[in-house]
């Protein structure tokens, strides 16, 4: 429990700490870097293709800094708590963080309510999304809407998990009219 909680305020300072510096995220309008990852869903892993989601329909891709500490956690209910609203719209929803796949296997299940993929987020694909935090080895809170043809339509970056439901969902919604 107190390494739990250790964890969830350094992952919450440094989030905080790096809050103020300079967004460095991909624009509006860039093509977002296709990438293959592990990824878990309601407890069982599966390899997840960005390529593969798009070709469905739009998709809501964000990262945040470290699975199953509290604003992690928030903003993965959050979403799960909207996914329908997601679906009503055509979009998918996966969350990355670096954390290892069995990490994300049981976040999956408990905190994503088995509702929506997370996946690894790997060196590659964090310096892609230009999502860093610092060198930590975390990722910033960040959110992406992609639309099917692989263009960034918009960006959230903020600390704070709340508004990234909101804010993606209109994003989404937005691309249907």
């Amino acid at each position: 429990m107190i390494r739990k909680l250790a964890l969830c305020a350094a992952a919450g300072f440094a989030a905080v700490g790096l809050a103020t510096t300079a967004a460095a995220e991909l624009p509006v309008g860039e093509k977002a870097p296709g990438f293959t990852t592990r990824a878990a869903l309601a407890g069982k892993e599966f390899g997840f293709s960005l390529a593969a989601a798009l070709a469905k329909g739009p998709v809501v891709l964000y990262f945040y800094p470290k699975a199953f500490t509290s604003g992690c956690t928030l903003e993965a209910n959050a979403f799960a708590e909207a996914m329908p609203q997601f679906k009503a719209v055509g979009a998918s929803v996966i969350g990355m963080s670096n954390d290892d796949i069995e990490t994300l296997k049981r976040f999956s299940r408990e905190e994503c309510r088995d509702a929506f993929p997370v996946g690894v987020a790997g060196p590659a694909v964090i310096k892609g999304y230009d999502v860093a935090l610092g060198n930590s080895g975390l990722t910033s809170r960040t959110s992406y809407v992609i639309a099917p043809d692989g263009r960034v339509v918009a960006v959230h970056s903020n600390s704070d998990y709340r508004g990234h439901v909101e804010k993606t969902l209109a994003a989404v919604r937005a691309l249907k009219k």
